[in-house]
């Protein structure tokens, strides 16, 4: 092998690679397609663009998402590091402003002279070096057939869905109110509160909208932790109230009181010009958004920045081909990171680029891989692609239940996950990464 490493793909996961290769001083060809070749979902051509929501969700410890993004710190994460540097109020949540986080990614890297940003599109698997495919979901149709050619050609995909944005100034603040859920934290969303008749006409109108459908003979298959609202809808009258409008820990200061069901909108950008709907992802016509989305009190003259929308999500059968320490059993020097690996969530990939660019460095350097231990957040994952669970694989969001449990057991759930959380950080604290 030469002395490089080619990384391909340059959204999160593949972007954390890069800056873990080249802050150990290796030049890197870091590839990535676009603007040459778009995808359904991306908007521009920046490293690391947030295709979906602006949230990096949970920021506590004792959520295993809040835990896994301290482990990565702890590593000296570039996500990290620009999601800090770039953070916007989101109460018990990390959340970025999209554009100034994609920015200080791609500035970082090129900062370090060490990254070599081209922009095309791979067709074919490289031999003459080291390489980490981190190509994403999104994977170009002439790359996903080699990469079926490699991991196997099982039917795996799974459509995923994106929420609106909208215009700041549209919402109408006579109605909505800035809170967080039992005050915790500052102000950080804006609520729109619903009465039950308001509430009941918003669901007969969503689940009586028209939705966008595949074309062909594909069935759609979502990902449980990223439903349409329709979807959710669709499975009972209070089943939106008692999910993404849940109105626990809020009070309508009009009444006084806690309102029937609440829509919540996070800020997308540090100067509030935008707002994302909160748990809103759909895959309703545009002309059906504003028709059904405008109902919502505070809402009537809501200017749409960005329309939901719906896009088909691809993934290898790891367990079929990959390592935990995220290395293909059968050829050495190629890995494999981020959501293809069939992870979910921009966390859970950026971990998985973070561990497959330390191995790719230790591979140039003739060194064993590292595993991280199951005790971990990022072990936890990357053992779930290499393992699977006791199904057929589908993606997975990082949860305790991912990592090995404690050896005594403790009934209350919040004292039990600051127990693994306390064990992983100890453990980590006694791994060796270089």
């Amino acid at each position: 092998m030469k002395n490089k490493i080619k990384v391909i793909g340059g959204g999160l996961a593949g972007s954390e690679a890069a800056w873990q290769i080249a802050k150990r001083g290796y030049e890197v060809e870091l590839y990535e397609m676009r603007p040459v070749q778009m995808t359904p979902a991306h908007k521009t051509e920046h490293l690391a663009e947030l295709v979906c929501s602006n949230s990096f969700r949970a920021a506590n410890v004792e959520n295993a998402v809040g835990l896994l993004k301290e482990e990565m710190r702890r590593l000296d994460s570039l996500i990290m590091r620009a999601a800090d540097a770039t953070a916007v109020p989101a109460g018990g949540a990390l959340a970025v402003d999209r554009n100034a986080f994609s920015a200080t990614v791609e500035e970082t890297l090129m900062a370090t002279g060490k990254v070599h940003l081209i922009r095309e599109e791979i067709t074919e698997i490289p031999q003459d070096a080291i390489t980490i495919i981190a190509t994403g979901p999104l994977t170009s149709e002439k790359f996903s057939i080699v990469l079926a050619n490699l991991a196997g050609r099982e039917d795996l995909y799974f459509y995923d869905a994106v929420a609106p944005i909208l215009s700041g100034d549209s919402i109408n603040m006579d109605v909505a109110f800035f809170a967080s859920r039992y005050d915790k934290g500052e102000a950080a969303y804006i609520n729109c509160p619903m009465n039950q008749e308001e509430y009941d006409a918003f669901y007969e109108a969503i689940i009586s909208a028209d939705v966008f459908e595949p074309h062909g003979f594909e069935k759609i298959k979502f990902f449980e932790g990223c439903m349409p609202m329709e979807a959710i809808a669709a499975r009972g009258r209070e089943t939106m109230c008692h999910g993404p409008l849940k109105p626990v820990g809020l009070t309508d200061p009009r009444t006084g009181k806690m309102p029937y069901a609440v829509v919540q909108l996070r800020k997308e950008d540090a100067r509030g010009q935008m707002y994302n709907m909160v748990g809103f992802q759909t895959h309703l016509l545009r002309g059906e958004q504003e028709r059904v989305f405008r109902m919502i009190p505070g809402l009537e003259q809501a200017e749409f920045q960005r329309y939901g929308m719906i896009h088909r999500n691809t993934y290898i059968h790891s367990p079929k081909i990959l390592e935990p320490t995220l290395e293909v059993r059968d050829r050495e020097g190629l890995f494999f990171a981020g959501q293809i690996t069939g992870v979910e969530g921009y966390m859970e990939s950026t971990s998985n680029g973070l561990l497959a660019g330390i191995n790719a460095v230790r591979a140039l350097e003739g060194k064993a891989r590292i595993t991280m231990p199951p005790e971990t957040a990022i072990g936890a994952l990357a053992h779930y692609v290499a393992r699977g669970g006791s199904g057929r694989f589908d993606p997975m969001n990082i949860t305790f239940g991912l990592m090995s449990p404690l050896e005594q057991r403790i009934r209350k759930k919040k004292e039990r996950n600051a127990a693994l959380a306390r064990r992983a950080l100890d453990v980590l604290s006694t791994i060796d990464i270089d």
